[in-house]
């Protein structure tokens, strides 16, 4: 195993021994699905690295349970990574019904927005 991935997993091991000791994905956690923030890149580079996957690119969502991210997709490029020592398998669940929520939203405006400006886009040229 090379250098650094072993100094990712150290990272990652030294969390919460209390949260690492339950596997278990039916234990009841704090789920919070939030936009990723700039603080979280190094992190979800890593994380990309645990999951042998390219980092994300772009606009992403978290899945942060009990405070820490297990889980992440892209907004542009709907690829998902998560953290392969977790039971992390609800929480990417959970990131891809929410980043649906979000385009079926935006779907749903689109229309109005276009019309919309097309509208002024009319009343501009009277």
């Amino acid at each position: 195993m090379s250098y650094a991935l072993e100094r990712i997993i150290e990272r990652f091991a030294s969390r919460d021994v209390a949260r690492a000791t339950s596997p278990s994905a039916s234990a009841s956690h704090a789920v919070v699905i939030r936009p990723a923030r700039d603080a979280d890149l190094s992190l979800l580079g890593d994380l990309a690295e645990l999951d042998s996957a390219a980092p994300l690119h772009g606009r992403a969502l978290v899945a942060v349970v009990d405070g820490e991210i297990w889980a992440a997709r892209g907004l542009d490029d709907d690829r998902a990574i998560a953290d392969p020592f977790r039971p992390s398998a609800e929480a990417a669940g959970l990131l891809a019904l929410r980043v649906d929520q979000l385009r079926t939203a935006a779907a749903r405006t689109q229309p109005h927005d276009a019309s919309l400006r097309r509208r002024l886009a009319g009343r501009a040229g009277a």
